[in-house]
């Protein structure tokens, strides 16, 4: 008996139900189409970074000291941030700077030509000496053949003297003799004549000689210059070396990251520290290609989102990459894109700095405002669909039905819509209809 009861109070409740249905029609939500200031934008999810990130590498090969400083920490412009073992600067200097100093004394000591000098004017004079010697034992030379010509004629005239019995034999013996004597003499004379010819042609080079090794020394000294030279050279490189082992900051800001920690050998470019200015953080935010062509620099921008808390921040845009690239999407879906800097508006950014410690790296999103009109006509996005044949329609609510309805839509967003043709001021359109809502049907707003 009970079954029969509740079913007749459900079939009564049903048939109430429709009866209201039928007489005051499907019950929908609403609004009115009315003047309002619309925005377009672009809402992109993005993330903030540093427009230059300045990197503190190893200048040349070396032991590092250990690096104190920590991520985060604040650092001024010409400060040291990272160095490489004194000791092993100062060797290398002290041994460049001797290279220099033995190359100056040898060049000192090939330069001097005082016993050069010397020997040489020496050898002048003894060129001089023995010139003056030949000359005197020529005149010998000549005095003997006088005297040996005499004592042929003599012993000719003491022959024929004792043929006739006019002189003695000892007078003929003595002029043999002295015939002889003068043979030898005038012998000898020649024999010393050609041996100091011999030795003044010896003598003579050897101003020659020491003119050659003056010369030679000159060339000497030439070298020992060039090797001071590239001496120099490598002791100014090691003078350079010494100040850039200290690698200071170029600019005020923090460090961003710490690659090196303990002391250790470390080749040439070695990245030890990044530093930047966080004064300087922007956004970079990834916009499809279709959508960037909207936008202008200058921009105004709204930033968003966990990262910069519920109160958000102002920027513009900064500058728009000319070059777009391609990006797939979580959906795999490949997509081209074109990469847009965003700069905070800079009390905004102190604030957030303040407050959130907002650093770089932080994931945020950004809506970049396109287009603005005030006083448009406007309905909720969620009222607007695509029909089959892809133009954009409503259901605008005429009297008491859905009539399906096409419209001409200007600015968009994601919340409003300008409506330019379709639908006039005042008029009522069904928001997120239903799929099974058709033209015609009757509705209700309450």
């Amino acid at each position: 008996m009970k079954w029969w009861i509740i079913g007749g109070i459900a079939a009564i409740v049903i048939a109430v139900g429709a009866m209201r249905v039928f007489s005051r029609g499907v019950p929908i939500e609403s609004a009115a189409a009315a003047p309002a200031d619309i925005r377009e934008f672009v809402d992109e999810q993005a993330q903030t970074r540093l427009p230059v990130e300045y990197l503190i590498t190893m200048p040349y090969d070396g032991r590092i000291e250990q690096i104190d400083l920590l991520e985060g920490a604040r650092v001024e412009a010409g400060q040291v941030v990272a160095g490489i073992v004194p000791e092993d600067v100062t060797l290398a200097m002290t041994q460049a700077d001797a290279a220099v100093r033995r190359l100056d004394a040898s060049i000192i000591e090939s330069g001097d030509k005082s016993v050069e000098n010397t020997t040489g004017k020496q050898s002048e004079q003894i060129v001089t000496s023995m010139e003056s010697t030949v000359a005197a034992a020529n005149a010998r030379v000549e005095s003997g053949e006088a005297k040996y010509a005499y004592a042929v004629k003599n012993l000719v005239r003491i022959r024929s003297l004792r043929e006739k019995s006019n002189a003695s034999e000892e007078q003929l013996n003595q002029a043999e003799l002295a015939e002889v004597e003068a043979k030898v003499d005038l012998v000898q004379d020649r024999l010393v004549l050609r041996s100091l010819e011999a030795m003044l042609v010896a003598v003579r080079l050897v101003p020659l000689v020491v003119e050659q090794y003056k010369v030679r020394k000159d060339l000497t000294v030439g070298v020992l210059k060039e090797e001071k030279a590239q001496a120099v050279s490598r002791f100014d490189a090691q003078k350079r070396d010494k100040e850039r082992a200290l690698m200071k900051s170029p600019i005020d800001g923090v460090v961003l990251e710490r690659m090196e920690t303990n002391e250790r050998h470390i080749p040439a470019g070695t990245v030890l520290l990044k530093v930047g200015d966080p004064k300087l953080l922007e956004i970079e935010v990834d916009v499809l290609s279709q959508d960037v062509v909207r936008m202008k620099e200058d921009a105004p921008v709204e930033i968003y989102g966990p990262a910069v808390g519920p109160a958000g921040a102002k920027g513009k845009v900064a500058r728009i990459y000319p070059a777009g690239f391609t990006k797939v999407s979580s959906l795999g879906v490949e997509q081209q894109r074109v990469k847009v800097v965003v700069r905070f508006d800079n009390d905004d950014l102190a604030r957030l700095q303040l407050d959130h410690e907002l650093g770089v790296g932080y994931r945020v999103r950004v809506r970049i405002f396109t287009a603005a009109k005030s006083g448009a006509l406007v309905v909720p996005r969620s009222a607007l669909f695509r029909g089959p044949d892809g133009s954009w329609q409503v259901f605008a609510v005429r009297d008491g039905k859905a009539k399906l309805t096409k419209v001409d839509v200007g600015l968009m967003n994601d919340e409003q819509v300008e409506i330019v043709g379709g639908v006039t001021t005042g008029e009522r359109v069904v928001l997120a209809p239903e799929s099974t809502l058709a033209d015609g049907t009757k509705v209700s707003t309450e």
